[in-house]
């Protein structure tokens, strides 16, 4: 008679390969370890190299405008300011445009459109930079300069405050240009992370606000955006490092000028990566060059602080939905 193996738990299952568990956590750990050292060792790399300009301007470097390679006289404002200026343009006009895009694709586009637009939004991001950069030099600059600065000029001119923000020659490069430029470089970035966290709501969530009668608006303030506003955030973030670090486009349209005359927008001026594509190659070994990796390192730290802000506005955000509830 045939023996029945009692009912109850399963044997427990022999580990075939004990060292595998062991494998997989070193491997994991190592690549964490990994991204810390290469960390480390960028910010240790632009010490090291910055070290000659910090000993010899300090954090004066931070504000003086003067860059003179041939007198070894380096400030790095002009720079600074211009990444910073460019980089806001881009994120006033890049965010309500993508943020619309999204809400489109999400909750109002008919469905036969929807595949087709999302597409066609995301090749905008496959585009090279240098043709966003020849095209805003060519065509975008001079529609700029006609159609927008010289109108401008003429209705202001002589109002003590606006007159200043559009002084300059009509060439159609400067700040604003470079702006506008970087806005609808990052625009696909932001329009589609935007649009797969707002596909990221419960159905249940959206129809039951739209049963008890609210209006798309309604339902994408009070339901889409405060479940999903970590990654609105991460999506509005990804595209400020896009703009920060964008170099070919900017140095086509920004002007690659070394000072800074006045406050306008149609002023031309530089970047910082526009200062590292165009000076580092023929720079000379000494105060130029530490100069030029100083520019490096403070555009680390500006990424850094954009990111350190970030995290603080999402832990505030937590907290005050803790206190609302």
């Amino acid at each position: 008679m045939e023996r029945t193996q009692p009912r109850g738990n399963p044997p427990p299952r022999r580990r075939v390969w004990p060292w595998a568990d062991l494998a997989f956590s070193a491997l994991a750990h190592g690549a964490a370890w990994v991204t810390l050292l290469l960390l480390a060792g960028i910010i240790a790399s632009l010490m090291v190299g910055a070290w000659p300009a910090i000993q010899g301007f300090g954090l004066g470097f931070l504000v003086s405008t003067e860059w003179d390679p041939v007198q070894l006289k380096f400030g790095g404002l002009v720079m600074i300011y211009g990444t910073l200026m460019t980089s806001i343009i881009a994120l006033v006009i890049a965010v309500p445009v993508s943020f619309g895009i999204a809400v489109f694709l999400t909750e109002l586009s008919p469905k036969w459109l929807k595949r087709p637009l999302g597409v066609a939004i995301e090749l905008l991001a496959a585009v090279p930079s240098i043709v966003y950069g020849m095209w805003g030099l060519l065509v975008f600059g001079p529609i700029l300069a006609t159609y927008v600065q010289q109108p401008l000029q003429k209705i202001f001119a002589g109002v003590p405050m606006l007159g200043t923000l559009f002084s300059g020659p009509p060439v159609g490069i400067g700040i604003l240009s470079a702006g506008i430029i970087l806005a609808i470089m990052v625009i696909p970035y932001i329009a589609s992370v935007m649009r797969d966290v707002f596909e990221t709501t419960p159905p249940m969530l959206k129809e039951s606000a739209y049963g008890l009668g609210s209006t798309t608006w309604e339902v994408v303030s009070r339901v889409v955006l405060p479940y999903t506003k970590t990654g609105v955030v991460g999506a509005i973030m990804l595209g400020l490092g896009r703009a920060l670090g964008e170099t070919m486009a900017v140095t086509f349209v920004i002007g690659n000028f070394n000072q800074l005359d006045s406050l306008s927008l149609f002023q031309a001026a530089n970047s910082i990566t526009s200062a590292l594509a165009n000076e580092f190659a023929e720079a000379g070994e000494g105060l130029h060059q530490a100069s030029l990796i100083y520019l490096g390192l403070v555009l680390f730290f500006i990424t850094f602080v954009v990111l350190a802000l970030s995290k603080l506005l999402l832990s505030k955000l937590r907290q005050g939905e803790g206190s609302r509830t």
